[in-house]
């Protein structure tokens, strides 16, 4: 950018990918299963708002099924989670809706959902987990 605005600011680019946030309200957001979903697994569904897995910076919403745990696992850039609704935990504390963590590249965590919760979950690279069997798919 070079420091100054368009003098037409409607010739800008459009956003690449604009998500309504009443859709979530609304019941209305397409998950994918994320991990888990066999009978006694942790299941967290879903929804990509932009990035591959495994490949670079990403974004997506997360749904954890009450009780779901995420195993450990390695931030190999900065993590920011904004708790939408329900209440997310880790090892340093419990994190309820309106929370937004940030986690710095090298840090790591066990996430566990006893209640639920949705977050909103932005990567700037993907995760490693501790245990090299689990799949990221950040």
């Amino acid at each position: 950018m070079t420091g100054s605005l368009p003098s037409d600011i409607s010739a800008a680019p459009a956003p690449a990918h604009a998500f309504d946030m009443g859709r979530l309200a609304r019941g209305e957001v397409p998950w994918s299963l994320w991990r888990g979903g066999a009978p006694g697994e942790d299941r967290i569904d879903i929804y990509r708002l932009y990035g591959a897995p495994g490949s670079g910076g990403s974004a997506a919403l997360l749904r954890y099924a009450k009780g779901a745990r995420l195993p450990a696992h390695e931030h190999t850039g900065y993590e920011q989670i904004f708790i939408l609704a329900g209440s997310q935990e880790d090892e340093r504390g419990v994190y309820p809706a309106g929370t937004m963590v940030i986690n710095p590249p090298g840090s790591y965590h066990t996430v566990r959902a006893p209640e639920g919760c949705i977050a909103l979950v932005v990567w700037a690279s993907p995760i490693v987990f501790a245990n090299a069997n689990a799949d990221a798919n950040t």
